[in-house]
């Protein structure tokens, strides 16, 4: 099972592709028209040309994950347009959850992924936590 964590590297393909392309095509795709490495762990994510599916790619270490998602009834409610010669949009975990679930990834909000600890609270921890003494 692929989990979604904060530091995952998530990359989504600008531009729709042919989903008769299988997890070779796309991987190659990933190589030639992306120009990036499909072994690096990363999730890349594509398009079909209707907006009606997604699709992510993934390599473990030891092999492929391919998800594909298809929609019941409509189409993806938002897409990146491209920018300049950029060919893909980074996104985080979160943001992917959320079009996952035809969701709009931009005007979702969230918490900032860093937050730190009160200084209280960490002291209120250590003070809790009883120290034995040696025997």
């Amino acid at each position: 099972m692929i989990q979604l964590v904060p530091q995952q590297r998530i990359l989504l393909a600008y531009q729709p592709v042919d989903f008769r392309n299988g997890i070779d095509g796309l991987a190659a795709l990933c190589r030639r028209q992306l120009e990036a490495d499909p072994f690096d762990s990363s999730l890349y994510v594509f398009r079909n040309r209707r907006g009606t599916a997604v699709r992510i790619l993934c390599h473990d270490g030891f092999g492929y994950w391919l998800i594909t998602r298809r929609l019941a009834k409509g189409t993806l409610r938002w897409w990146p347009k491209s920018q300049d010669d950029a060919r893909t949009h980074p996104l985080q975990a979160h943001q992917l959850s959320v079009l996952l679930y035809n969701g709009l990834p931009e005007q979702a909000s969230f918490d900032s992924p860093w937050r730190p600890l009160p200084f209280a609270s960490q002291a209120a921890f250590t003070s809790a936590v009883p120290v034995s003494s040696p025997l």
